[in-house]
């Protein structure tokens, strides 16, 4: 097999700059926007429901080392993708960086298990915030019907109706546009932010030392199974690199969104984990999917809770657009790349957004979220992402070989020590998450390969550019 047909070819950086500039994305967004977008896709289901569920069930009050074994994990690959993110500012985060650095082949598994974490991940998003707008509305007097808050066969469930809405508002402001999307994210990462400064303020003067005790309660194995359940609440950063083709000056303002979004979610998570287990024992959050709001409402600040319900909706809200927003540019870029059809990478003309990509995404998370029970699924975004940032720091090793000259405007330290430990690090987690995930991960692989050999390969971008150079 020829190097030019074979499934490990590779793309030139210049192809992919040229192609992009064929059908290009508005350019709208600067440092802090991109900021706001980590912030918005990080801060949200991890810290208003997984900081409970994990403490309870994995870590007890030793669940803030596992806040820091996964932000630690990410920092290395944080530092890696803001490499690769100035070197090569385009559309498709880690799909992108292994086109370059391993090989169509691989790009192709990373780009389809992307897809996978992605509307895996807005799916379930979208669930819980249905649970807490049911909730609210509950509160106020207002009940909805079960048949209309349930997914079907479940609980009298037919179709969880508020799961469809919301997705449905936050497509409409995708396929208007990146700017009026990034202020609508702007303002929810605020109020949320707001929200988890006013929990960790009041919370900490009702913190019990006792609570603390035992502080190992799962043994230290229980810290790392705990890191690779709460991994989830970091998945949102690659989503900062799937904006890179959007971005002013990428070069100088990625590796600012990336590395600062995730310094500062890391830091808010360490504190509303050890206040929270401060303020309650670690097992009183076993049945409860709002642990923040649960502590504050337990300790008599009702008030309070209420308040970090509204912040929490906001906090889910703002996932929800940022990771539909990244499912969307993967997806445009392997249709642009000729992985999958062509249809998917067309730009609007006025909005110069990939609207169909945005709608099929619209239309596929709105079938998992409104009429399947997708929580044991949210698992799968763990091994997606893990899966990513694995390549994503081979790639680095890759490209610093095959191209050392290249210009790159920020620069990992420590290659190729950096990105191998965080090879390590993604694969031990990998290796903590349950049999069942594997097993799922492995069946939508296969099913990717299928696509691949099928469809991809036939007509990869890469084959018109091969019969381009032999005409």
């Amino acid at each position: 097999m020829s190097k030019t047909n074979s499934i490990f070819r590779t793309k030139p950086i210049e192809s992919l700059l040229a192609e992009a500039s064929k059908k290009s994305l508005a350019k709208v967004l600067g440092p802090f926007e991109l900021t706001m977008l980590g912030i918005g896709a990080i801060i949200g289901t991890g810290i208003f429901v997984l900081t409970g569920v994990a403490a309870a069930n994995y870590a007890g009050p030793a669940l803030i080392l596992s806040f820091v074994v996964s932000g630690i994990t990410c920092t290395f690959a944080a530092l890696c993708y803001a490499e690769l993110a100035a070197m090569i500012p385009i559309a498709g985060s880690a799909y992108t960086y292994g086109y370059v650095g391993l090989g169509e082949i691989w790009a192709w598994i990373i780009g389809w298990d992307l897809i996978l974490e992605y509307t895996v991940t807005i799916a379930t998003v979208a669930v819980g915030w249905s649970g807490y707008v049911v909730t609210l509305l509950s509160a106020v007097g207002i009940n909805l019907p079960p048949a209309l808050t349930n997914p079907f066969g479940q609980d009298g469930g037919i179709v969880n109706l508020p799961c469809i809405v919301i997705l449905g508002i936050v497509i409409l402001f995708l396929i208007k546009g990146m700017s009026e999307s990034s202020k609508l994210n702007n303002i929810l990462v605020l109020v949320k932010l707001a929200v988890v400064i006013l929990f960790i303020v009041i919370g900490a003067g009702h913190i019990k030392v006792a609570n603390w005790h035992p502080f190992f309660p799962y043994g230290v194995g229980g810290v790392f199974k705990g890191a690779a359940i709460v991994f989830f609440a970091y998945i949102g950063f690659d989503a900062v690199a799937t904006a890179a083709e959007e971005v002013k000056n990428p070069q100088r303002d990625l590796p600012i969104g990336i590395v600062a979004s995730l310094i500062i979610c890391t830091l808010l998570y360490i504190i509303v984990t050890a206040v929270l287990t401060g303020i309650l024992p670690y097992s009183a959050y076993k049945h409860t999917s709002a642990p923040v709001s649960y502590a504050l409402q337990q300790v008599g600040i009702s008030w309070g809770s209420a308040l970090v319900s509204v912040g929490a909706l906001c906090g889910i809200t703002s996932v929800l657009l940022v990771m539909t927003f990244g499912a969307t540019r993967i997806l445009f870029s392997l249709s642009r790349d000729g992985l999958l059809p062509e249809i998917f990478s067309d730009v609007h003309p006025k909005f110069k957004t990939p609207v169909k990509s945005t709608i099929l995404i619209g239309i596929i998370t709105m079938i998992l979220a409104g009429l399947l029970p997708v929580s044991r699924l949210a698992e799968m975004a763990n091994i997606g992402t893990l899966t990513a940032f694995i390549i994503v720091s081979l790639s680095v090793i890759i490209l610093r070989k095959k191209n050392p000259d290249m210009e790159r405007p920020f620069k990992c330290p420590g290659v190729p020590v950096t990105p191998l430990i965080s090879v390590a690090f993604c694969a031990f987690l990998v290796y903590q998450l349950p049999v069942f995930t594997k097993e799922v991960f492995i069946i939508w692989l296969a099913i990717g390969f299928v696509i691949y050999f099928g469809y991809g390969r036939k007509h990869s971008e890469m084959n018109n550019e091969v019969s381009n150079e032999m005409n």
